[in-house]
């Protein structure tokens, strides 16, 4: 069977407008060859959304925005978006269609986050709306703080440099100069007094190398006799407890006292008072007794030169017939 041009340009004519309104449909957001569903959510506004502007889930592209349209909402207008999920994907019901961005031109997608709702959209349901700040809104929030802060570090700046410029005047300018030069110089002399010491150290390195070593044995003397040390404070330890237990304060009275009476007695003698006063006082019973001593002396010379005189003893009853000497 022979089939003529005009059925064959018809056939070419048929496919080519298929292909067309397949094209026209896809480029749309529309799959005519895939099944899908439509879904709806209205927004106060869609700044950057058209259609064919994609439908995200974590990412991934489930659909297309087919369209919006203005709708009448009370005294105002609302955007009606309508989209095509194409994907066989179980959307939660009261989920939201947030509104995102794709780039920094301010591109939109419609990007599907998930509820906990057990019950899932149909055909033609409804997704609350949601939305993300863009690019502008987003730096807006972070550059305010920062701006704010910018502006009261300047505004602190300005008051540092007024109270700056009203204290550095040619009088403060002039101490800090004279203190800078004061730091310098004690600088200087703590330069050289670091190598006088340096200097010392070196020449008498021998002589601390020798104390140290002193010292070294002192300690290990006094670790080895650690034991005894320790009995000797426990021994002084008991002797202030002894001492404090004991009557001291009745035994200093008593010596006080005693003090007193010593000092009254003292005065006594000092006044010539009693015996002992009149002995220190009195010169003249020095005198008799310095005259009777020399007496004594004499006598006890006479007799032992001639004890004949003092004591006559004879079995004859004889005399001494020598005469004393005057």
């Amino acid at each position: 069977m022979k089939i003529s041009k005009e059925v064959k340009t018809g056939i070419v004519a048929i496919v080519t407008i298929a292909i067309v309104i397949y094209g026209f449909n896809f480029l749309s957001g529309k799959d005519i060859l895939r099944s899908h569903s439509y879904i709806y959510c209205v927004y106060e506004k869609a700044d950057g959304l058209i259609d064919a502007s994609p439908v995200l889930v974590n990412g991934i592209k489930v659909g297309l925005v087919h369209k919006t349209n203005l709708i009448k909402y009370g005294n105002g207008y609302k955007v009606l978006a309508t989209f095509i999920i194409t994907e066989k994907i179980n959307i939660p019901k009261k989920s939201w269609a947030k509104l995102v961005s794709l780039d920094l031109l301010g591109s939109k997608a419609v990007s599907i986050v998930f509820s906990d709702s057990k019950e899932y959209v149909k055909h033609n349901d409804t997704l609350l709306p949601d939305y993300e700040d863009d690019l502008k809104t987003s730096v807006d929030k972070r550059i305010a703080p920062l701006q704010k802060k910018a502006e009261s570090l300047i505004s602190s700046i300005d008051s540092v440099m007024q109270v700056v410029q009203e204290v550095l005047n040619a009088n403060v300018r002039q101490s800090l100069i004279s203190s800078f030069e004061n730091i310098k110089l004690t600088l200087k002399n703590l330069q050289h007094a670091s190598s006088g010491l340096d200097t010392l150290m070196t020449t008498q390195r021998s002589k601390v190398a020798v104390i140290l070593s002193k010292i070294e044995s002192i300690s290990s003397n006094l670790e080895k006799n650690n034991e005894k040390i320790t009995n000797i404070l426990n021994n002084f330890s008991n002797i202030s407890d002894s001492l404090a237990k004991s009557n001291i304060k009745s035994t200093i009275d008593h010596a006080n006292l005693a003090i007193t009476q010593a000092d009254i007695l003292l005065e006594g003698i000092n006044n010539g008072k009693g015996t002992i006063g009149k002995l220190v006082k009195n010169d003249s019973i020095y005198n008799n007794l310095n005259r009777a001593s020399n007496d004594l002396d004499l006598l006890l010379v006479d007799l032992r030169e001639h004890p004949k005189r003092y004591v006559r003893f004879s079995l004859f009853g004889g005399k001494d017939k020598s005469k004393p000497k005057k």
